[in-house]
């Protein structure tokens, strides 16, 4: 037998995070607040809150501070290089440089913010892969335009956009224009990803619909992030776009044929339809079906179609944390994951937060990408979230981290094996941050420990986890020691 092929020799291995998740400093420098700065602090049991009018005094909003990374980047890039990282998945704060999203003129303080930024990331020879769009709309959109529902945002996002590209042409290669665009097939995405807040919407997991509104958000955001990219060609022929999917991999909880079709159609609304337009420039068959049977309309406009196929992105990047199980059963078991659940597999152990652990289904979900679109692969995000303990010394012993990602990058070896081009690896996330579903930090998902709690306190002292030191190792050796 031949031997296994190993991880390519100029792979990208790093880690992500978002800036709404670490940054902090949510009103300085000029910043205007974003849909995140409005959101609560919540638990597992007690869903977070969205707020339009903040109130600092009755409720904590975790994004105001984040875990402070506006006024520690240079501390957390140097560990980040002292890993070894040859990539940093990261976003740009929308509002930070247009506070209210309709200004015409950026926000001066707020670029030279990233200029600092990307000269550390320079410094140690580390390539930023920049998502321009991670949950960070400004809150201003949200209220005077029903966020992407409008298609005004379009034009408000290309500013943004335009002004990004060419400032930091030369400086950043990679782009991915929205995260988890895909998100926005649920209910749920409806304010983080679309900003829409319709009424009778109190809480983040329990949100009023309407799936005309939220698939207008959608078309909108394919729109724009199309015009992106053909804008970006214009600026820099050297730029590389990418989509980014929430990639929730469904499998048929038993073998009955009506479990297997369900399976088919949760697959292809959730994790295929979102990157079949990007990738492949055009609405899909199955999904203008889904609309006329749902009786689900949206605006499309003479040119958008052509828009569509001519912004086509060049590479796919995904997160993966968990799987599902998908079945026609009423009373099946079920689980929690990023922002879906579905029926408990029988065969899969799960976290403290239910999310149930699949390391081969990571193998099985990168084959199923590189069948259908053929384009370079990178996974973004993909990580645990634990409690981790802060020893007396300093130390934090994290195995069940290690384990985990020593797990799934097997399983990403053996995917290179059957010949998949994944070309990057940025688990999620290079240091501890605010959960989004929860709103706490306590669930700790970084190799970087951050010395804050649920409430807010803490030192925001930076402390090195075990998994710090053995993904250092792993990016040392090329993923050939584990």
């Amino acid at each position: 037998m031949s031997q296994l092929k190993g991880f390519p020799k100029d792979f990208l291995w790093g880690a992500a995070t978002a800036a709404n998740q670490v940054e902090g400093a949510w009103d300085v420098d000029g910043k205007g607040p974003s849909l995140a700065d409005a959101m609560v602090a919540g638990t597992h049991q007690v869903p977070r809150r969205i707020t339009l009018d903040i109130d600092d005094g009755k409720y904590y909003y975790p994004s105001h501070n984040g875990t402070d990374f506006y006024h520690h980047y240079k501390e957390d890039i140097a560990l980040f290089a002292e890993m070894g990282f040859k990539v940093y998945r990261m976003s740009i704060n929308w509002p930070r440089i247009f506070p209210k999203g309709t200004e015409t003129e950026p926000n001066e303080a707020g670029l030279a913010f990233y200029d600092k930024v990307f000269a550390e990331l320079k410094k140690y020879g580390i390539e930023p892969l920049v998502t321009l769009y991670h949950n960070e709309m400004p809150l201003n959109l949200v209220t005077e335009f029903e966020g992407w529902s409008d298609r005004r945002c379009i034009d408000c996002f290309l500013r943004f956009a335009e002004v990004l590209f060419r400032r930091y042409k030369g400086v950043v290669k990679y782009w991915i224009p929205f995260n988890e665009i895909n998100d926005l097939t649920t209910p749920v995405g409806n304010w983080n990803h679309g900003g829409i807040l319709n009424p009778g919407t109190e809480f983040f997991t329990d949100q009023a619909d309407d799936p005309d509104k939220r698939y207008a958000a959608l078309h909108n955001q394919f729109v724009a992030s199309a015009r992106a990219v053909l804008l970006g060609r214009e600026i820099d022929p050297e730029f590389r776009f990418g989509t980014m999917i929430c990639h929730i991999t469904v499998y048929p909880l038993t073998c009955h044929p009506d479990d297997v079709l369900l399976t088919q159609q949760e697959d292809l609304l959730r994790n295929c339809f979102s990157g079949d337009v990007q990738v492949k420039g055009y609405y899909p068959y199955y999904i203008k079906r889904y609309f006329e049977r749902n009786n689900i309309h949206f605006p499309i406009l003479p040119g958008d179609e052509e828009v569509l196929r001519a912004g086509k992105v060049d590479f796919y990047t995904f997160s993966y944390y968990m799987t599902n199980c998908v079945t026609a059963q009423k009373d099946a078991a079920q689980v929690s994951g990023n922002i879906m659940g579905g029926a408990k597999n029988p065969y899969l152990t799960a976290t403290e937060w239910n999310w149930q652990i699949d390391p081969v289904g990571l193998r099985y979900t990168l084959n199923h990408i590189y069948d259908r679109y053929g384009v370079p692969i990178m996974i973004t995000e993909n990580g645990i979230g634990a409690r981790d303990t802060l020893e007396a010394d300093g130390s934090v012993h994290d195995p069940y981290r290690i384990d985990y990602l020593k797990a799934h990058i097997e399983q990403m070896r053996l995917a290179i094996d059957d010949g998949v081009e994944l070309v990057g690896y940025t688990p999620w996330s290079a240091m501890d941050l605010v959960s989004v579903s929860t709103g706490e930090v306590e669930k700790r998902y970084g190799f970087v420990y951050v010395d804050k709690d649920n409430q807010g306190n803490g030192t925001m002292k930076r402390y090195k986890k075990d998994s710090f030191y053995w993904y250092k190792h792993v990016i040392e050796t090329n993923g050939e020691e584990l």
